[in-house]
């Protein structure tokens, strides 16, 4: 027996080590061998994920789906393209390998079916469901119809008498049913039609034909694999009872296990985890093992998951990036590798194949449109609803690639088919973007989807506006801006900034609407994010810290989600703050560590940056590519907003260091200008509050005269008079126009009259200490305020040491002002050097050059940019 187990263990050996040398010893890497099936298995790995990304780069240009890209890569390694490439297929995907990868791909297929069912949500198809599964039904029917009718002449002409006509009639009719709704979810999320009376509908429908589609699915599965009529029926009613086993014993018992192992609150545990995972693999085994397949099995394991504290997004997080990026190409390679365009060679086939395009589009698009109009929408929002219901996608070659493995389709058929959904899955966005374009859109109402957690939900928006009057001086709506969890702090310390000292002491009702911006990706957690976000907005720990925040300031707060592309982040706030009628949006940047001077602004007042938050990913550990990449999201948002806004920049040291009752100190050179203006105002509010001072310098170059102090004259027609009374207010009790009241101020006026304005609005101000016929807030307001003025040929050098020494001191300034000059870019260029700060170009552009030289020098624990609305963001 010894010498038996010698034997064994010495052939194995040989036979391993014999293969060590590789490449090295003249081996091919690409060759076939059972012995080593890893190695081309990695080399077939990264020729499909690198052809799937190089793809989804350019067709992401277009905002096509990235599933379009891993088809249309697949299609490309088929047969179709380069499988005419002599030697290519032989080497790269032999017929032996194959079963190898289709192993690793349908293991993955199980997984995203396991997502896809994560997706589903009750409370979605709750909402419109009545609606919803008219449409679905009506269209469901017809297509069906269609593709029942169409098969009668396809199996005629393309699919022998060896296959029954009825499994094929089935298989063509759900292909024509079906509506790909992982991919449904990422077009809605892009096109930003989530939150319209269009998108609540279609994502309600999707939802009710995916669950009906793979009921016919295993319908057609399980006559397939069945001997006869009666085995067929033992099968389903098998399925049903096992349905009804995970609905209720088994989803209630996951959801007492979620709750136990605190997973509905802090993310699935490692043990729960496991038992999810047992139960996917469980659930797949038992429907493959009765007969309708192991993806309807994962299907259902994730339905049952439970939805409380937005577990079903934590597993999705968990598992997408392996699926997505590993095994969902996979799929798609196999379903191009049995895909041959070259088939499609005559004119009977081509004939049929625009006939399929045609019917399949025509009888979704017809039922879904007349349904939709019926239930009460318009023409454009129907015809929007039977364009989106009509996407394919992946679900379909999902259907086709079963079809195709059980010998009910034919490869030309299945070729026919695959170019099908091809085309009807790149059309849909463009089609979408032209019928429903954004001016058009009707938002869904507030029971509907609901982005509110707290406030009146029925609140006209046109109520929402609080007009600076001299009985409400002050602005009381904010629009709050939360796009990542680093500026969470410092967008609370710039609320607590703007709060009146204690409630009382506010006549209007202050309002803060936080809103929380998710940049949209193609991660499938984002997509089921933005499918829940009525459960999202109470799980989000930015907003549930921010919802904190309001409850123990006695503030109201409103809490808003967004999710939207990169590109389309600055456009949303400026159209959130407008529609919620903001008064001021409160936005957050972090400097680079780059920017940060070697030398202290004076001994007492240098601020080094906050370690921790360099070694958190904060302002000194931020890349500079984030850098640049926020830089430029808060130049657009400057640019597009129609809308007041504060940029708080947080170099180091925050204001938050000090105790709630501590004392703080503003800064306010005064350059002039209209972001100067409102940022004088902005001063005036914060000194509202009497544990802030400030000291306001008025700057100017030396040798440039200061335009004369007079009250501009103006000759009104009787008409032209009674208009300019019924539209000009009180500032503050002052006849004086400020940024808010006098909107003809902006960068397209003449120097004069800038000029004109700030020697206006400065000598009210310094005049008004002792006047009793102003605000009684404003009087307070100003006996806070010191008010000096200073010359200098190098007004920026002069307002950094004018800085006083109070710690901690808040700087404010305005974005532009009227002295933007190539002088004064050179004065910055100086003043960046002397601070060891050099290339700093890009900063400049987006919080302007008082800033950047305030930011650089290391004078304050915080600086505020104010911009005036319609301003110009260079």
């Amino acid at each position: 027996m010894p010498k038996f187990s010698d034997v064994v263990v010495f052939r194995i050996w040989k036979r391993e080590a014999t293969g060590q040398g590789g490449l090295l010893s003249g081996v091919d890497p690409t060759a076939f061998t059972t012995s080593d099936l890893l190695r081309l298995w990695i080399i077939q790995l990264g020729i499909i994920v690198m052809m799937a990304r190089l793809l989804s780069l350019g067709l992401g240009k277009v905002r096509q789906p990235k599933v379009v890209a891993e088809v249309l890569g697949g299609i490309l390694l088929g047969p179709t393209v380069m499988g005419r490439i002599p030697g290519f297929t032989q080497h790269i995907f032999p017929a032996w390998s194959l079963p190898s990868l289709s192993l690793v791909a349908n293991i993955g297929l199980c997984l995203f079916l396991f997502t896809v069912g994560l997706e589903i949500d009750a409370s979605i198809i709750k909402r419109n469901v009545r609606s919803s599964l008219f449409i679905v039904l009506s269209a469901m029917t017809l297509s069906f119809g269609l593709g029942a009718a169409i098969s009668v002449p396809l199996y005629h002409n393309f699919i022998g008498s060896s296959v029954n006509y009825t499994y094929f009639m089935i298989f063509t009719g759900v292909s024509f049913s079906i509506t790909s709704f992982p991919v449904l979810c990422r077009i809605l999320t892009a096109l930003k039609l989530l939150d319209t009376a269009v998108g609540v509908v279609v994502l309600s429908a999707g939802m009710c034909n995916d669950i009906v589609c793979w009921s016919l699915l295993a319908l057609a599965v399980a006559l397939v694999n069945a001997t006869s009529g009666l085995t067929a029926l033992w099968i389903l009613l098998t399925c049903a009872a096992f349905i009804v086993f995970l609905m209720w014993p088994v989803r209630i018992a996951l959801l007492q296990l979620a709750r136990f192992t605190g997973s509905t609150e802090n993310g699935p545990t490692v043990f729960f985890m496991i038992v999810t995972v047992m139960i996917i693999w469980a659930c797949a085994f038992f429907t493959n093992v009765v007969g309708v397949g192991a993806i309807f099995g994962a299907f259902l394991a994730g339905v049952i998951v439970p939805r409380e504290g937005a577990l079903a997004i934590s597993l999705t997080e968990k598992l997408e990036d392996t699926v997505t990026i590993v095994f969902l190409p996979l799929y798609f390679t196999l379903s191009g590798l049995n895909t041959d365009f070259g088939l499609l060679n005559n004119g009977i086939t081509w004939g049929f194949t625009v006939a399929i395009i045609c019917l399949d589009f025509a009888g979704k698009f017809s039922a879904c449109t007349i349904t939709a109009r019926i239930s009460g929408m318009s023409w454009r929002e129907s015809s929007t609803v039977g364009s989106l219901m009509s996407c394919k996608g992946p679900v379909e070659l999902i259907i086709l690639n079963i079809g195709f493995s059980a010998g009910i389709v034919t490869q030309r058929v299945f070729s026919m088919f695959v170019l099908e959904a091809l085309l009807l899955t790149v059309m849909i966005t463009p089609l979408v973007s032209t019928i429903y374009p954004p001016e058009r859109r009707v938002r869904a109402l507030a029971g509907a989807i609901s982005r509110w957690s707290t406030g009146d939900r029925n609140e006209d928006i046109g109520d929402r506006q609080s007009p600076i009057t001299e009985d409400t001086p002050w602005r009381s709506r904010f629009t709050v801006i939360l796009d990542k969890f680093d500026h969470m702090s410092g967008m609370l310390v710039a609320t607590q900034l703007v709060l009146p000292s204690s409630p009382s002491s506010q006549q209007t009702e202050l309002s803060v609407d936080a809103l929380r911006l998710i940049e949209m990706s193609d991660r499938t957690s984002v997509i089921v994010k933005s499918s829940a976000v009525d459960t999202l907005i109470h799980t989000d720990p930015v907003l549930g810290d921010f919802r904190t925040f309001g409850e123990l300031n006695d503030i109201r707060v409103s809490l808003s989600l967004s999710i939207v592309p990169y590109e389309d982040m600055s456009n949303t706030v400026s159209d959130h703050a407008t529609r919620h009628g903001s008064e001021l949006i409160l936005l957050q940047w972090l400097p680079p560590s780059s920017i940060f001077g070697e030398g202290p602004c004076s001994p007492h007042t240098r601020v080094e940056p906050n370690s921790f938050e360099a070694s958190s990913g904060g302002s000194t550990g931020t890349s500079n590519l984030a850098t640049t990449t926020h830089s430029q999201f808060v130049r657009r948002t400057l640019a597009e907003s129609k809308t007041d806004v504060a940029l708080f920049i947080d170099p180091g040291a925050s204001l938050s260091d000090t105790g709630p009752g501590s004392a703080r100190h503003i800064f306010f050179p005064f350059f002039g200008g209209p972001d100067d203006r409102l940022a004088l105002e902005f001063v005036m509010q914060l000194c509202a509050n009497p544990r802030i001072s400030a000291t306001v310098v008025r700057m100017s170059r030396s040798g440039v005269e200061r335009a004369a102090v007079q009250w501009p004259s103006i000759v009104r027609t009787k008409e032209e008079g009674s208009y300019a009374t019924q539209n000009t207010r009180h500032y503050h009790g002052m006849p004086i126009q400020s940024t808010v009241v006098m909107p003809n101020i902006s960068y397209g006026q003449t120097r004069f009259e800038s000029e004109t304005a700030d020697s206006i609005l400065w000598e009210q101000y310094v005049g008004s200490h002792s006047s009793s016929d102003i605000h009684p807030s404003i009087r307070a307001a100003l006996s806070r305020i010191t008010f000096s003025e200073h010359s200098s040929s190098t007004p920026l050098h002069s307002a950094i040491q004018q800085a006083p020494t109070h710690k901690p001191l808040l700087v404010v300034v305005g974005r532009s002002h009227r002295l933007g000059s190539d002088d004064q870019m050179s004065e910055l260029e100086n003043i960046l050097k002397e601070w060891g700060s050099v290339g700093q170009d890009d900063i400049r552009k987006t919080i302007g050059d008082a800033a950047t030289a305030f930011v650089a020098s290391g004078c304050a624990a915080a600086v505020v940019v104010l911009q005036a609305a319609n301003a110009s963001a260079q």
